[in-house]
């Protein structure tokens, strides 16, 4: 990418113009906490909700068009923050000397009225798919066009879990085939298997993909169900209608058909092959010991066109020093791309992405502004890292925590931020992952100080610990969390927070409608901020490496870096 800041200090300059609010006393924002000096509670104290809302307001502008990863909208916004980056003060932290990390990329843009699915049953006539209503797909090999004709095997939910003894892929070889998969993982009340109503990684797409794609699978058909899937049609719909990036070399990305079918056609091929009611396959295909993977009497036949590009994009990432050079840095993430456009939309076609994630960069720039200007240094050097690609599968974020700026074993913490509402001042705080580490008692200690109620994750079925960037620096070992508010809000009982929450998930998440309000209240954003601006503080005073709890998945890869 060719970086040229002279636009984005233009852009600095309408931020730098933006109304500051007076500031409330530090004792009214900031809690004196143990560990945490005068200075860094006033630099905390300075975080500035309409500062926050100004970078919100500009990331989210039309002019950015959606910031799709490689396209012109993101390079103005990686231009942007880079520049506040610069303004507040901070060290470039990315390729030689500059704030970017280059980040090499292919991106896939299925061509919908050119590609065509087939189903083919052994007997009978064969049953043509309609493009984005009834299924969606990209074709990650890179290949601007491809055929294919492969049976289909049922493969229950595609997981291999041994330590669950769950294998769906027993006995059954899927190479040159197509796996048929549901979406999720088995249900479960017990923590002891698949962690009871919280989703794991075993549950999440990018898994399914990756799993089906080691076995020689050529294409996946995963089964959308809304509440399996933590989402309506649409928002796999948009996600697919635009371009999907893929890291360059990535060895797991080999599927021919790495696609999505509407539940009502996954009805239509199980009648085809009288296995009755798809609800009923997949309640029984949740049972263990009760499901075993069949191959169908159907195959699909495929003619897929793609627009196949490659690229560069950026991780924008600053450093403020600290005042030891041991090994105890604090990382801040939060990513900045979106949906970019889809050209091929009616109407508004521009995912502008305010909540998501113009809400986390907003909070992460006024982080980065807090640090660099206070009077006193951190106890260790603090990162920001804005991230590119994650609506593309946390792929920035993957290149990040496989290239990190300093060795892995001299990070001590990751705080992400991803899409936080702006309606209020929360009362309540998700922390989901932070309880799996030894740092969780001071995380508790500086929540209850902020007057915030620790509340476990309203939605573990949906994945939140493996959908956003913290999790591509967790499995390198790395201890992070993101920072999210919980439902409880001042002025408001639960069930208004909860509404709010999915009233944005229906009408606005992943939708062009996903745009900056002026009504919106940022004082909530900020008070996330401080909050998170202590914590990063209190884990770089640490007197010793933060670590996962014995036995965490994440546990072995922690050990294994900081051994080093």
């Amino acid at each position: 990418m060719h970086h040229k800041l002279v636009f984005a200090v233009v852009a600095a300059g309408i931020v730098a113009a933006a109304v500051v609010h007076a500031q409330q006393p530090a004792a009214n924002l900031v809690p004196a906490i143990a560990g945490l000096p005068p200075a860094a509670r006033a630099a905390a104290a300075s975080i500035d909700p309409q500062k926050i809302s100004a970078h919100v307001r500009f990331l989210s502008l039309d002019l950015l068009e959606g910031r799709g990863p490689g396209k012109r909208g993101a390079e103005l916004a990686a231009e942007y923050i880079a520049t506040q980056f610069a303004l507040d003060g901070l060290e470039p932290a990315g390729d030689n000397g500059t704030f970017f990390q280059s980040v090499p990329l292919y991106a896939v843009h299925t061509i919908e009225d050119k590609t065509k699915f087939t189903l083919v049953p052994a007997t009978g006539q064969p049953i043509d798919l309609a493009y984005g209503t009834e299924i969606v797909s990209k074709d990650q090999t890179r290949q601007e066009s491809a055929d294919f004709d492969a049976p289909i095997v049922f493969v229950g939910y595609g997981i291999h879990a041994p330590e669950y003894n769950w294998d769906d892929y027993a006995g059954v070889d899927l190479k040159g085939k197509i796996a048929l998969m549901i979406v999720n993982q088995p249900p479960s009340d017990d923590v002891k298997f698949f962690k009871g109503k919280a989703l794991t990684y075993y549950g999440r797409w990018t898994y399914k993909y990756e799993e089906a794609a080691r076995r020689g699978a050529v294409g996946v058909l995963l089964i959308h169900r809304t509440d399996l899937a933590a989402y309506g049609w649409d928002v796999v719909r948009n996600s697919q209608a635009i371009e999907k990036s893929y890291l360059q070399n990535d060895p797991e990305a080999r599927l021919h058909a790495a696609a999505w079918i509407q539940h009502d056609v996954a009805q239509r091929l199980l009648t085809l092959v009288g296995l009755g009611n798809v609800d009923q396959v997949i309640a029984a295909a949740g049972k263990p010991g009760a499901f075993h993977a069949v191959e169908f009497p159907v195959r699909l036949r495929a003619h897929i066109e793609s627009r196949v590009r490659r690229y560069i994009s950026a991780n924008v990432v600053g450093r403020v020093p600290g005042a030891s050079a041991s090994n105890q840095a604090v990382f801040y993430t939060a990513h900045y791309d979106h949906l970019g456009i889809d050209p091929d939309a009616k109407g508004d076609n521009i995912f502008n992405g305010a909540v998501d994630n113009g809400t986390g960069c907003g909070i992460l720039l006024e982080l980065a502004r807090a640090y660099a200007q206070s009077p006193v240094r951190p106890p260790h050097a603090v990162y920001f890292a804005s991230v590119t690609a994650e609506e593309q599968g946390l792929l920035g974020s993957q290149f990040l925590g496989l290239h990190p700026p300093i060795p892995t074993g001299q990070i001590a913490l990751d705080l992400n931020y991803d899409a936080l509402l702006p309606v209020g001042i929360p009362r309540s705080v998700n922390v989901s992952g932070a309880e799996r580490m030894d740092f969780w008692p001071t995380v508790q200690t500086v929540a209850k100080a902020f007057d915030l109620a620790v509340v476990p994750d309203p939605n573990p079925g949906f994945g939140h610990a493996y959908r956003s960037d913290h999790f591509s620096l967790a499995r390198t070992g790395i201890p992070a969390f993101s920072i999210g508010q919980g439902i409880l809000f001042e002025g408001h009982d639960e069930a208004w927070g909860r509404l709010q929450g999915e009233e944005y998930v229906k009408h606005h998440y992943h939708q062009p409608s996903d745009e900056y309000r002026a009504d919106w209240d940022f004082r909530g954003n900020a008070k996330m901020a401080r909050f998170g601006f202590v914590l990063g503080w209190l884990a770089s005073e640490q007197p010793k490496s933060i670590e996962w709890l014995p036995g965490d998945e994440f546990d072995a890869a922690r050990k294994a870096h900081t051994a080093q």
